[in-house]
């Protein structure tokens, strides 16, 4: 079973993709803002990890960094609900540090199992 570590610092959004996961299939980690993602990575690890942009504390762009400097081939998915209409753009800022695959919110649990399977064959091209 694939584990994916979600990083949501929203309670309600956290319990409706952890519900969606669960539902495809995946077993799920759940982290309430950054620092605590990157604790239960080093803990428990992860075959994926879905991340939001926009969290105190720790935020998604510093989570991703710093995954992509002890794990470079984990495949990391950034999501946020700024949006494009932001003066900057931090979802492309995301996938210019490493994230494979990017959801802007609100999206479907089709758009999400897709990116899933897309970021994990993304991953798999990589490292052969």
């Amino acid at each position: 079973m694939l584990h994916i570590l979600l990083i949501e610092d929203d309670a309600a959004v956290r319990g409706i993709l952890s519900r969606m996961l669960e539902g495809a299939g995946y077993a799920v980690i759940q982290a309430t803002n950054g620092a605590d993602g990157l604790r239960l990575w080093r803990e428990q690890g992860a075959d994926l990890v879905l991340t939001d942009i926009q969290m105190p504390d720790m935020n998604g762009i510093e989570v991703i960094v710093q995954l992509r400097a002890f794990a470079p081939h984990l495949p990391v998915i950034a999501m946020s609900g700024g949006g494009q209409s932001r003066d900057l753009d931090l979802l492309s800022d995301a996938k210019l540090l490493g994230a494979v695959g990017v959801l802007y919110k609100p999206f479907t649990g089709q758009a999400l199992t897709q990116a899933i399977t897309a970021a994990l064959q993304h991953t798999q091209r990589r490292i052969e």
